[in-house]
């Protein structure tokens, strides 16, 4: 399971390293795609057959569908990190989520989620608090 936050950086090259503790998790070979907030999703390989197999269920015929297929698949890459748990992401990808050095690693039980630390810190300044209506939401899907 992949939880936690982890800060980390990206190398002088540019390569996004990735922490030691969610490297194990997400085995050898990864997916790495535009994620929702101005982040970057990583799936276990295993994990985005699931997710992968979901939105090929998804109706061809509804726009909303396509664009949300678009969405994950365009950019997706499947990766490798090296010895050092490094990897090289195409540009569009770290623009997408506006990497700049600093980053933060958050664990999402399936995925990895990849942060600039600046977008995180907003993120969670805007969000810190969950509500009590907020919560009686999360009772509708058997929270």
């Amino acid at each position: 399971m992949l939880v936690g936050e982890f800060p980390h950086s990206l190398d002088t090259k540019g390569r996004l390293i990735i922490p030691q503790k969610l490297r194990s998790s997400l085995g050898e070979t990864f997916v790495v795609t535009k994620g929702i907030d101005s982040c970057l999703f990583v799936y276990p390989l295993e994990e985005w057959k699931i997710f992968e197999d979901k939105l090929r269920k998804l109706p061809l015929v509804n726009p909303d569908a396509r664009k949300f297929v678009r969405f994950f698949l365009a950019g997706a890459i499947e990766c490798e990190a090296d010895a050092q748990g490094r990897v090289l992401l195409p540009a569009k990808l770290k623009e997408y989520a506006h990497l700049k050095k600093d980053l933060i690693s958050v664990g999402i039980i399936n995925r990895v989620e990849i942060w600039d630390k600046d977008t995180w810190e907003k993120y969670n300044s805007e969000n810190d608090d969950l509500d009590f209506d907020f919560a009686a939401k999360m009772e509708s899907f058997g929270i």
